[in-house]
């Protein structure tokens, strides 16, 4: 993986994004995406811990013994997510009630660990920085277009209670389709599975129209033929 800034960005939001290629997470994946207000939220708060974890745990790396590090990193990680955890009952508290035991559940999850040990411990305070951005960015993105799949075929809205986490000024985000009552089945964990399937399949072709144009482009063939 180039560290450059540009190809972190490119790692967390496309080729090692948190869902759609790693496929970690899964559980707020299906629990809080009901709908994109709440999928943003999620997504939000995830990017606050990496971030800030991905910045200690490069700035300690050098500090705390091999043997001890992954208890150093759960403790960081779990006071992070309780500080977010409180603000958001303090300043979001609508949001809040709906998240509800999610927010501490970011403690768990797999990303945020994983990050700290995949590129934190042998990165710059910066690079880090850049890649808990990436990360939390292709999670959010994910977890808001699940979330507005869902709702816009499950409920007939989109954005909705935007409200409540960006402020009234972002009433306007939110959209009633008329006439429209939705599908229950989409609310449900089995919509979500579904609607996660295929957005994993057009990620995948994406991916391979993008590889043929570049073979064709290159002139490199498809398989060396003996």
């Amino acid at each position: 993986m180039s560290n450059s800034f540009a190809g972190i960005m490119k790692e967390g939001l496309w080729n090692q994004n948190v869902v759609f290629a790693q496929l970690l997470a899964m559980c707020p994946t299906m629990a809080v995406t009901t709908s994109g207000t709440n999928g943003l939220g999620m997504g939000l708060a995830t990017t606050a811990v990496l971030i800030v974890s991905n910045i200690l745990v490069s700035t300690i790396r050098h500090t705390v013994s091999s043997q001890v590090r992954i208890p150093v990193f759960v403790v960081l990680i779990a006071t992070l997510v309780t500080l977010v955890d409180m603000a958001m009952n303090a300043w979001l508290h609508d949001l809040y009630k709906v998240l509800g035991l999610f927010i501490a559940l970011i403690v768990v999850n797999c990303a945020i660990l994983g990050r700290a040990e995949a590129f934190a411990v042998k990165n710059g305070v910066l690079a880090s920085a850049v890649d808990g951005l990436a990360m939390g960015l292709g999670f959010t993105g994910a977890l808001t277009m699940i979330g507005l799949i869902r709702e816009f075929l499950g409920s007939g809205t989109l954005f909705a209670q935007a409200s409540n986490l960006l402020g009234p000024a972002f009433a306007f985000l939110e959209v009633k389709i008329p006439g429209y009552g939705g599908a229950l089945l989409m609310i449900l964990p089995p919509g979500g599975f579904a609607v996660l399937g295929f957005l994993l399949a057009g990620k995948r072709v994406m991916e391979s129209r993008i590889e043929e144009r570049a073979r064709a482009a290159t002139g490199t063939p498809d398989a060396i033929t003996a």
